[in-house]
């Protein structure tokens, strides 16, 4: 045993055996950038090196949100120190060639993330929010909370990973087929009829609707369950609903 033990602390002064050679300290890239799906090491960090062609992630998306814990394990693992002094809980990286510009914020910023996994359809609460480090936000990610509350999910949401713009829609509140009132007022006239909608729309969404009498078809503005909206007040509702989504 004392034998082998020599042997080793020989080969490991000869070189023979290699132990991972800390490459010194390296800085988070303000934009990571991948180009093929693989995310390696040099795309994340500045100053990798030779391990910077290590892959830490697979990305099959637009974008790829990891973990800084796990980011900062494989870097350790492969020689590299990132001290993560800005206390960054996930680090994004977007897939595009690099030098390309970004159409997201860069920097390590804070950024509403989702509290708890979402199913499609769900209304969003408060709760449902909470604000996170990341290496960067995502395009179309809000700043407000009050832009995402009270909106439905599109589709199923991960806990932990960045709101998007594209996560959220206003609740149905007009179905296609459905039949609605439409209304027009306007400095004291005010008329009605019945149509059938031809599309589904939340609160604020133009739709077409199709007069059940004479089937002329419309553009009307969805203002609650079972009501659209023709006329200056349909027009106004747009605005007040544009003017929401614009402070994203």
């Amino acid at each position: 045993m004392k034998a082998l033990t020599l042997l080793a602390a020989a080969l490991l002064v000869s070189g023979v055996i290699a132990s991972p050679a800390l490459a010194g300290p390296v800085t988070l890239k303000a934009d990571a950038v991948d180009d093929d799906g693989v995310v390696t090491l040099g795309e994340i960090f500045d100053g990798a090196g030779a391990a910077g062609r290590t892959p830490v992630a697979s990305r099959t998306g637009a974008s790829v949100m990891l973990s800084a814990v796990a980011v900062r394990a494989a870097a350790a693992r492969a020689g590299l120190d990132w001290a993560n002094a800005e206390g960054l809980r996930q680090i994004v990286v977007r897939g595009g060639a690099p030098g390309a510009s970004a159409t997201a914020a860069r920097g390590n910023v804070d950024v509403l993330t989702w509290a708890r996994s979402l199913s499609a359809g769900e209304i969003v609460q408060p709760q449902d929010l909470v604000w996170a480090k990341a290496a960067m936000a995502p395009g179309g990610a809000p700043n407000d909370p009050d832009a995402v509350v009270g909106l439905a999910a599109r589709h199923a949401l991960r806990a932990g990973a960045a709101i998007t713009g594209q996560d959220v829609a206003g609740v149905m509140a007009i179905k296609a087929n459905d039949l609605v009132t439409v209304t027009y007022d306007n400095e004291g006239v005010s008329l009605s009829l019945q149509a059938k909608a031809m599309a589904g729309g939340a609160v604020g969404e133009t739709i077409s609707v199709q007069n059940v009498t004479s089937k002329k078809i419309v553009q009307a503005v969805v203002v609650g369950p079972g009501q659209a909206a023709v006329g200056p007040a349909a027009e106004q509702l747009k605005l007040v609903r544009g003017s929401r989504y614009a402070s994203r």
